[in-house]
C-alpha cells in the first residue's frame, strides 16, 4: 500500500469511532489501500509472532468500513450473475491459484501461490496457505487463517469472525486435516498438524478433552498441536434427565509415518477414526 500503516491505522480506528469521518477523503483512501493491501496478502488479520496468534483488530475495522463504503453492484462471471457489494477476486492465473467453478474468493482475501479452492467459499479477510486444498463445499470464513499444505475437507465450515474486530479469527495451523463435514468457529484454533474426524464440531466451550492418559486433560478453544480428534458425547445432568452433550476426544498423537497424505486417511482408519 502507499499509505504507510502508521497513517492508516489511526485513520481507520478514529473513522470507526465516528463514521461521519467517512466522508475524507483521506479515510476512503486508507480504508480502500489497507483492503487492497489484504487482498495482494501484504497485510494478515491475524499473524503469529513470537509463538503467540496476534490478531490486528484494525484491519477487521477497515474490512467493516468497507462494506459501509461500498455500493451494491452486479458482476457476472461466465454464466452466473451476482449482486453484493465485494467483488469478486482477480487475477488469479498470475497470482497462481486454482479456482474451480462455481468456486468464490472474494476480494481482500489473500490465497498463496500453489493453494487450490474447489467449489467452495473464501471470505474477504481470510488468508489461506500455498499448497492448501479448499475441497468441495468448504467454508473458509471471514478473517479465519489457513496455513500451508491443510487439507479441508469436503463440507467443512471454518466460522467468520468479524466482530468484535479484537475477537481472535479461526486458526487452522500448517499441515492439518480437517475431515468431512467438521465445523470450526469461534475463534478456535487447530496447532500445526492437528487431525480432526469427519463431523467433529467445535466452538470456544467445547470440551477438547484428551483422553489418552489415565486422567483426562480438557482442552477449550485449542487443538494441540498433531492432535487425533474425533467427535464425542458427554453425559451431563439435568433436572429432567441425564443427556449427552457433544464434545471432541483427542484419541491419539498424529505419528511420523501419517505425515504424508498417501497414507493420512489409512492412518485415520487405523485410529478408528471416520474420514
Amino acid at each position: 500500500m502507499t499509505m504507510p500503516t502508521t497513517v492508516a491505522r489511526p485513520l481507520i480506528e478514529a473513522a470507526f469511532d465516528d463514521r461521519t469521518r467517512l466522508a475524507e477523503p483521506e479515510v476512503k483512501a486508507a480504508v480502500f489501500e489497507t483492503i487492497a493491501a489484504l487482498d495482494q496478502g501484504h497485510l494478515r488479520v491475524a499473524e503469529k509472532l513470537d509463538g503467540a496468534w496476534i490478531t490486528h483488530a484494525w484491519l477487521k475495522q477497515a474490512i467493516l468500513l468497507y462494506f459501509a463504503l461500498s455500493g451494491m453492484a452486479f458482476s457476472e462471471a461466465g454464466p452466473l450473475a451476482f449482486h453484493d457489494k465485494i467483488p469478486l477476486k482477480k487475477d488469479l492465473e498470475a497470482a497462481g491459484v486454482r479456482l474451480v467453478p462455481p468456486g468464490a474468493i472474494r476480494y481482500g482475501a489473500h490465497v498463496e501461490p500453489g493453494a487450490i479452492v474447489m467449489p467452495g467459499y473464501v471470505n474477504i479477510g481470510a488468508r489461506v496457505g500455498s499448497g492448501t486444498m479448499v475441497d468441495t463445499w468448504a467454508t473458509v470464513g471471514s478473517c479465519a487463517q489457513v496455513g500451508k499444505n491443510v487439507h479441508l475437507s469436503g463440507g467443512v465450515g471454518l466460522g467468520g469472525v468479524l466482530e468484535p474486530p479484537g475477537a481472535s479469527p479461526v486458526i487452522i495451523e500448517d499441515g492439518c486435516f480437517i475431515g468431512s463435514r467438521c465445523i470450526v468457529v469461534e475463534g478456535v484454533l487447530v496447532e500445526a498438524e492437528a487431525v480432526l474426524g469427519a463431523n467433529t464440531v467445535l466452538t470456544a466451550s467445547t470440551p477438547i478433552i484428551d483422553v489418552t492418559g489415565p486422567t483426562e486433560v480438557i482442552h477449550k478453544g485449542r487443538v494441540p498441536a498433531r492432535a487425533v480428534v474425533i467427535p464425542g458425547v458427554r453425559d451431563k445432568k439435568f433436572p429432567a434427565g441425564t443427556y449427552g452433550l457433544p464434545c471432541a476426544l483427542i484419541i491419539g498423537e498424529r505419528k511420523a509415518s501419517t505425515d504424508q497424505k498417501t497414507s493420512l486417511n489409512q492412518a485415520l482408519r487405523d485410529f478408528g477414526v471416520p474420514v
